[in-house]
């Protein structure tokens, strides 16, 4: 069953004369409601619960270099080494890279891992964003972290969808997808208004009235498929439907999004906005920071965006620019206006207890400097940045030995860190278990992983 609501007529007309991107289907929105209504009756029985929590992951596509950022290596030998300097942080004896200023002075904020492990080495941000690899995702399906908050946490705000994805197209497709819903299906994946999503939200040639009128000619089609239903399988389906006809009739989505409403003066805090891709990857959007605030505030459960395009192998313009001309000019001063003013929006507003924020990429870089002034791929060692959720922040957990290369001590696995986020979100995570499309139970992560003890 799916309901649509039809906009005006331009070119690229479908058989019916109506324009393909001119159509709501009200399944685009991340709910999946109207358009497949068993599905989201069959996500209901998943334990939601009315937690407050959230969750914004800040995604550093093509690996961040750690040991240029929050480990530098002053004593290892030149050709490792790099051109940074470290400086002081308001941490006793933490030390990062000179051009992150503002970061070094919240550090209190944060907590730094040194030695995360488990990289499948892929370039793709699946891992970041699930926990599990890409075989993983082929094979069983494996949700993503958002998919999982909508499905077990539920709605926090009425009219606003659980989960949204601030990821804009990238040349290269790895990068640009907010998360996958895996076997949940449809029902959990995000909402993403940079594939046409905002547009989605508004109702173009139809009046409240004539949405209303459609809304009971699809309850009365519900009505007569319950006469055929003997299994009650379509029980509690007009909530979910109900949900659904929230967010095209509420502001609430089109408010948060709306950066117009915002204060000029925390507009200005965030950094200048970009929407120009980075080569193949993502923008380095700042203002994108700020909608993560913004959405989450509004209601959000869980947001997930990308932010520039970290591969550093030899720079943007590969001999031309050396990975550390492009950390120096552009990637690391445009980081150290986000995240700290996103750190500090969460504290002044009293968010940060309940909005917990994940920054990493899918490995870290060689300890080696390449012939071009690069560093290449190395998932032996990353590193993440956690804040807010009531974590322990203002400590360091783990290093790695004097070239960068290796995790000497407290390895933290990808795993363990999504088992924190869970925790978080007030999922008891090895009591939970969720069913997959061949009814096989699956976990949130591998039972030999808890959340990370000396933040939560």
């Amino acid at each position: 069953m799916q309901i649509t609501v039809h906009g005006s007529k331009r070119r690229g007309l479908m058989c019916d004369g109506i324009a393909r991107r001119d159509f709501l289907t009200i399944g685009a929105l991340g709910m999946g409601g109207l358009s497949m209504p068993q599905l989201l009756r069959a996500e209901s029985q998943a334990g939601i619960g009315s937690s407050s929590k959230s969750v914004i992951m800040i995604y550093l596509a093509g690996g961040p270099s750690h040991q240029d950022m929050f480990d530098l290596k002053m004593d290892a030998p030149e050709g490792v080494r790099g051109e940074f300097k470290p400086i002081s942080s308001n941490l006793p004896h933490v030390q990062i890279c000179e051009h992150m200023p503002r970061i070094a002075q919240r550090m209190d904020r944060l907590v730094t891992i040194r030695s995360l492990i488990g990289s499948f080495g892929n370039h793709d941000g699946y891992q970041c964003l699930s926990g599990f690899s890409k075989t993983d995702a082929r094979t069983l399906g494996r949700p993503c972290l958002g998919a999982f908050s909508s499905k077990l946490c539920g709605l926090r705000q009425s009219g606003v969808p659980p989960f949204v994805g601030l990821m804009p197209p990238t040349r290269a497709i790895e990068w640009d997808n907010p998360g996958r819903p895996g076997f949940l299906g449809q029902a959990h994946a995000a909402f993403n208004p940079f594939d046409g999503g905002k547009a989605d939200l508004m109702l173009r040639d139809i009046s409240l009235e004539q949405l209303g009128n459609r809304r009971r000619l699809l309850e009365s089609f519900d009505i007569w498929q319950r006469k055929f239903e003997s299994s009650g399988a379509l029980d509690g389906l007009d909530a979910f439907q109900h949900q659904a006809f929230n967010v095209l009739t509420s502001n609430k989505l089109l408010n948060a999004l709306d950066l117009e409403q915002e204060d000029p003066k925390v507009r200005e805090r965030y950094g200048r906005a970009s929407t120009k891709p980075m080569v193949d990857g993502p923008p380095l959007a700042n203002q994108n920071f700020l909608i993560a605030r913004r959405l989450v505030e509004a209601g959000v459960r869980c947001v997930t965006l990308s932010f520039g395009r970290w591969d550093t192998h030899a720079g943007l313009e590969h001999d031309k620019v050396s990975n550390f001309e492009t950390l120096r000019t552009q990637l690391l001063p445009r980081l150290d206006l986000a995240l700290p003013a996103l750190l500090d929006d969460l504290h002044e507003r009293g968010l940060e207890q309940d909005v917990s924020v994940v920054v990493w990429g899918e490995f870290g870089r060689t300890p080696q400097i390449n012939e071009r002034g690069g560093r290449d791929h190395w998932p032996r060692v990353g590193m993440a940045l956690l804040a807010g959720g009531a974590m322990r922040t203002g400590q360091v957990i783990g290093s790695t030995d004097r070239l960068g290369g290796e995790a000497v001590d407290r390895p933290v696995h990808f795993q363990e860190v999504f088992a924190t986020l869970y925790h978080c979100l007030g999922i008891k995570l090895h009591e939970t278990v969720v069913h997959d499309s061949f009814g096989r139970p699956q976990r949130l992560v591998d039972s030999c992983y808890q959340p990370i003890h000396e933040v939560v």
